[in-house]
């Protein structure tokens, strides 16, 4: 069931401070900028204070007030970049009662941002990164190696018209319905078990992709003739697909004890590369 929200389902307040649609979709496009100034102090906190600038500016003509605002949003943050906007319009809502003296201080907009982005990265990294993007690298690269110009276009539409509906859809949803549903939602534990079915998906597609998409053989065999016996179909026989689940193993335990993925990249390269000249591989 989707639910469609309109720029009548926004409040129709008479103060020339309320936010309205366009301000909302001032806030959508400058949350794309949620990467570019990443930082490790502070990590997402300058670009998500670029995005609430039109917002804060309209809500606090004050300069002092406006300042205050600002700097209260310079704080520590960081959520997966597709859903910030959820945050930003929940925020966005949480300023404008402040604004309004509505029972609102600055102290519970933190405190609703804090407790709110880790659950959010959480469902969202398992779904963007883990999920989705996996899906569209595995149509895209399936079709890519067969020299299909379809490859990188899919896998730019299959990622992005997703990720773009969701990023204008939580803007607006953030703003209309708040604080109130998603700590239902996480006190209920849906957000754990979302997350958790996210994440199984993401495994799977990551197993099938380690099938499909590694290619490792050995030309390698023994006697002559009829007699003649090929050590792949030996290994064939033993698992099919035994090879590349064994690369993808050593890899993952390698990146588990903490080798730089250069340096793996740099020793697969190696490790091809003298495999094929001395007829290994």
């Amino acid at each position: 069931m989707t639910t469609k929200i309109s720029e009548e389902t926004l409040p129709q307040v008479q103060d020339e401070n309320a936010i309205n649609a366009r301000d909302l979709r001032r806030v959508f496009w400058r949350s794309f900028q949620m990467e570019f100034s990443w930082n490790y102090e502070r990590q997402m906190n300058l670009a998500f204070v670029y995005a609430l600038i039109p917002v804060l500016k309209k809500l606090y003509p004050q300069k002092s007030q406006l300042a205050a605002a600002l700097k209260r949003h310079l704080v520590f943050f960081n959520t997966t970049p597709h859903i910030v906007t959820l945050l930003l319009g929940i925020t966005t809502a949480m300023e404008e009662k402040n604004s309004q003296q509505q029972e609102m201080d600055g102290t519970a907009i933190d405190n609703v941002k804090a407790s709110l982005m880790g659950p959010l990265a959480g469902l969202g990294d398992s779904f963007f990164w883990g999920t989705l993007r996996l899906i569209a690298t595995g149509i895209g690269t399936s079709l890519a190696l067969q020299g299909n110009i379809l490859g990188p276009i899919l896998f730019l539409l299959v990622f992005n018209v997703p990720h773009i509906l969701v990023r204008w859809l939580f803007t607006r949803w953030g703003y209309v319905l708040g604080t109130g549903v998603l700590h239902r939602v996480q006190k209920s534990g849906m957000m754990e078990s979302l997350t958790y079915g996210a994440s199984i998906i993401g495994l799977m597609v990551v197993g099938a992709m380690a099938a499909s998409m590694i290619n490792i053989t050995i030309p390698v065999s023994f006697g002559a003739g009829e007699a003649k016996t090929e050590v792949q179909d030996i290994i064939n026989n033993i698992m099919p697909g035994l090879l590349p689940l064994i690369s993808f193993g050593i890899v993952y335990w390698l990146l588990g004890r903490k080798v730089k993925p250069l340096t793996i990249i740099g020793g697969m390269a190696l490790v091809g590369i003298l495999g094929s000249w001395i007829g290994l591989f």
